[in-house]
């Protein structure tokens, strides 16, 4: 008799159990319709209407997004977006007559993401009932990134400008010039400047300030470059203006005055480029910094002219080649009263590099986006995309090449751009 009741309990227990499951059919937990049978009726989950659908891949960037109930309102709703790895809530409101939600005005979908909603609406009886979807976004087959200069958290001159060399033309200039957003403390405007379709520049109309903080924000993730072509970069660096140095190449006199925060620090005897290899006039901006380096005249058009392998001191000012840089091969007589080089600055130094010559010293004493202005040579200005060159630009046609200032983007020859990567062939000595 007590097995007989111990086996008509289990029996009950399984029988309240599966009229517990099918009363979870439908998410208000109401009414044990099974959906797909003949007589269903939409259980109150359902009655929650996400778009995208539940479960959906690939949906475009441009895609709806869109939470809705035909009867009641909607309680809360929470849309979260994951993009590598890191969870992010996705703004959005309520309607006023609580019948749709949306997201705030101006977003779009994330690609490569995952998205979940969960939403909870109150029908016209006061019982609440509740959804959870989730979707994905499609994943680009063709991306782009941009490589800037200068380095995150370096300490630069007060003549740098922040270039970028994008990795595939971009033809929506206006786009990706929004994305990237630079701010200074002290403040200061910072306006872009397209070089061709693949070379972006950004600089204030004035050198910077001495101890200025510079922060580049890019915001390129998702935004379209070019058709079917989108940005990877999601993050922020930053970089420090240490101070400003500003040192005239006269050609004629055969001098360079170094002039830091305005005061003459020294007055240095140069060569410059011979008659037959003029060295360009104009402003131009140490972008990098040797110990030593080997100059090869068949690497930029002068054949067999030269080949040194220990060029000591040597600054890099135009990607073409020009360079200020020690030179130990020339008469020391040389130095303040000819000019013999191939285009180059020379300062007088030793083999190997001394820290007590006028190369030494003035390498001690540079930083990358210090300037160096040469003045009259019987050449013409450098070109304001050979190196770092804006500044020979004028501000008004400066700003003229930002796709945010003017509608028609700005053609220019298209050059290398100027990024960290692998260093440029060197000039002549």
């Amino acid at each position: 008799m007590t097995r007989t009741r111990e086996r008509a309990g289990r029996l009950l227990a399984v029988a309240g159990l599966l009229a517990g499951l099918a009363g979870c059919t439908g998410a208000g937990g109401g009414g044990g319709i099974v959906p797909g049978l003949p007589g269903a009726a939409r259980s109150p989950g359902e009655a929650i209407r996400v778009s995208p659908a539940d479960g959906a891949r690939e949906v475009p960037a441009d895609g709806r997004l869109e939470v809705r109930v035909d009867d009641g309102r909607l309680e809360r709703v929470t849309v979260t977006r994951t993009v590598d790895g890191r969870r992010s809530a996705v703004p959005g409101a309520v309607a006023a007559d609580g019948r749709s939600w949306r997201p705030a005005a101006g977003t779009r979908l994330a690609l490569a993401a995952r998205y979940a909603v969960d939403a909870v609406a109150l029908d016209g009886d006061g019982h609440r009932s509740a959804r959870h979807t989730a979707f994905a976004t499609v994943v680009p087959e063709s991306r782009f990134v941009g490589y800037f200069t200068p380095e995150n958290r370096a300490t630069v001159g007060s003549g740098m400008i922040v270039s970028f060399g994008f990795s595939r033309p971009v033809t929506n200039r206006a786009a990706v010039e929004r994305a990237i957003r630079i701010t200074s403390d002290p403040p200061v405007e910072v306006v872009g400047h397209w070089f061709g379709a693949e070379r972006l520049d950004f600089r204030p109309e004035r050198y910077w300030a001495a101890g200025t903080e510079v922060t580049v924000e890019l915001a390129l993730r998702d935004v379209e470059g070019a058709p079917g072509v989108y940005g990877v970069q999601d993050r922020t660096v930053g970089f420090t203006v240490g101070r400003s140095q500003v040192s005239r190449v006269d050609a004629a006199a055969h001098t360079m005055e170094v002039r830091r925060d305005g005061r003459l620090l020294a007055t240095l005897p140069v060569t410059a480029g011979a008659p037959r290899t003029t060295t360009y006039n104009g402003r131009m901006v140490i972008t990098e910094l040797y110990d030593v380096t080997r100059m090869n005249g068949a690497t930029v058009g002068f054949g067999g002219e030269y080949d040194i392998a220990d060029v000591p001191h040597a600054m890099r000012l135009t990607e073409s080649g020009t360079f200020v840089h020690g030179n130990y091969w020339a008469d020391p007589e040389t130095f303040g009263s000819a000019n013999v080089s191939h285009g180059c600055v020379g300062l007088r130094d030793v083999k190997g590099g001394g820290s007590d010559t006028p190369a030494g010293w003035f390498f001690d004493r540079s930083l990358v986006g210090d300037v160096v202005e040469v003045v009259n040579s019987r050449d013409r200005k450098v070109a304001p995309d050979n190196g770092l060159g804006g500044w020979n630009t004028p501000w008004d046609r400066w700003r003229a090449g930002s796709a945010l200032t003017r509608p028609a983007p700005v053609t220019a020859p298209a050059r290398t751009p100027v990024t960290t990567p692998a260093p440029a062939p060197a000039a002549g000595p």
